[in-house]
């Protein structure tokens, strides 16, 4: 058999193989001498059938079988041998003039190659860390939440400027459909809150979605509006009021203390306001890691220039999954997964530029944190380390769950790596601000 590789460019090839009688011809009359106990032919015995009509019987079908045998292992190890690194997986080429009753045959296989490039972690950039500071706002913001959630509902009659609202917002055009409770002091405008003032379950109040919260991303979290969609939205929508409460609000007492987070852990209001401003920066620190991620990603995908062998990968989307995909759809699809692609290609030059592996112990070390984690969440803040440790067993048992996990932690690295390198400048903000950068405002 004589097998090579053809460049077309830096990131495309075909293998050309061609496989010679020598290559399956044995094979092809071991397979026939096996046929030929169990053939059988009309006007013979069984087993008594000659030689000449078994193998025109089965021998197309088994030269069929064989030669592609001897095709993907010659393919898979030329592949090996040469160290190739692909992208996908190798297509083989439609050859109108080819033709099973040869004896020397020519295939085709069309590849995509992962491009070789440089990658400098340490560019000059303009990439921000951001540190979100807890202001007064929010946390007297969050403290005002904490006394109503933990208050006393008192169900009224109709809707008072401190009224607790469920309701559905509804606009079919749109496609808006989603229950919710709201406080009027949620509306950037008070003719707007006016309008539900007064109103008893049953009625519906009409609004429009221009300019009615302070921040357009609102109605991302109250009507479920696309982030894309949330920018100069204008329509009218229907809010069916379903129930009206107000609130006797909880003391901030002793027993709310114990209640929020455990017996004589906080005792006065300073205190809880401490403690909330310390799980809010927590907790925005992870807001602010993502953006951060996600500006580096970006930096480096703008910045990194390499050639996709994009006419063979997008030939090759045609092929995998369950439902084949047409031309017209594999371009669409090419066109969401390229930018995934071009990371997922550099996020593994880092990983080796950097040596960073991924182990063992690193995995349960992450997954133990995040059992802990979970835990806390739910009330448990001081489990056995054998609780812990079968929840961790059980979870690492599960193949999915491992992968899953395992990018998180390669995530996790390669964040730590970017921040080290790419050294970004740290900016203190508020929440609002923080929003304000994150969507470009």
């Amino acid at each position: 058999m004589d097998i090579k590789r053809v460049a077309i460019d830096a990131v495309s090839g075909v293998i050309e193989m061609t496989v010679v009688h020598m290559d399956y011809k044995g094979q092809v009359q071991k397979r026939i001498n096996e046929k030929m106990p169990l053939a059988t032919v009309k006007g013979f015995r069984k087993g008594a059938v000659p030689k000449e009509l078994v193998e025109k019987q089965y021998g197309k079908a088994l030269k069929v079988e064989e030669v592609d045998k001897v095709v993907a292992l010659a393919l898979e190890r030329f592949i090996q041998s040469e160290r190739l690194q692909l992208l996908g997986a190798p297509l083989a080429k439609v050859n109108e003039n080819f033709s099973w009753d040869n004896e020397e045959m020519v295939f085709e296989y069309e590849i995509g190659l992962v491009p070789n490039f440089e990658l400098d972690l340490e560019a000059k950039n303009n990439i921000v860390k951001y540190v979100i500071a807890a202001d007064d706002k929010m946390i007297n913001g969050q403290v005002a939440r904490i006394q109503k959630q933990f208050g006393t509902p008192v169900p009224q009659e109709v809707v008072a400027k401190d009224s607790d609202i469920s309701g559905t917002f509804v606009n079919d055009a749109k496609g808006i459909n989603n229950t919710t409770t709201i406080s009027l002091d949620i509306f950037k405008d008070k003719k707007t809150a006016d309008k539900f003032t007064g109103k008893k379950v049953g009625d519906v109040v009409t609004v429009n979605t221009k300019g009615l919260f302070e921040d357009d991303h609102q109605l991302m979290d109250v009507m479920k509006v696309n982030h894309d969609d949330v920018h100069g939205l204008e329509v009218d929508v229907d809010f069916t009021i379903e129930s009206i409460n107000g609130t006797n609000l909880a003391e901030l007492n002793q027993e709310l203390f114990d209640k929020l987070f455990g017996a004589g852990t906080i005792a006065t209001l300073e205190e809880l306001k401490t403690k909330i401003k310390e799980d809010a920066e927590n907790h925005l620190a992870q807001h602010s890691e993502q953006k951060l991620m996600g500006d580096v990603t970006d930096f480096l995908i703008e910045n990194t220039k390499f050639d996709l062998p994009d006419a063979f990968l997008k030939r090759w989307l045609q092929t995998v999954g369950e439902k084949k995909l047409s031309p017209a759809e594999a371009e669409m699809e090419y066109a969401r997964s390229e930018k995934g692609l071009r990371f997922q290609l550099i996020e593994g030059k880092a990983l080796a530029q950097s040596n960073i592996q991924l182990n063992f112990e690193d995995l349960k070390a992450f997954t133990t944190k995040n059992i802990r984690q979970q835990m806390a969440q739910f009330g448990q803040t001081n489990p056995t380390d054998a609780d812990v440790e079968s929840i961790v067993a059980r979870v690492l048992s599960n193949q999915e769950e491992v992968k899953r996990l395992s990018d998180q932690v390669v995530a996790e690295k390669m964040l730590e790596l970017f921040k080290e390198k790419a050294n970004p400048t740290t900016k203190e903000v508020t929440y609002d601000q923080f929003v304000a950068a994150m969507y470009g405002e």
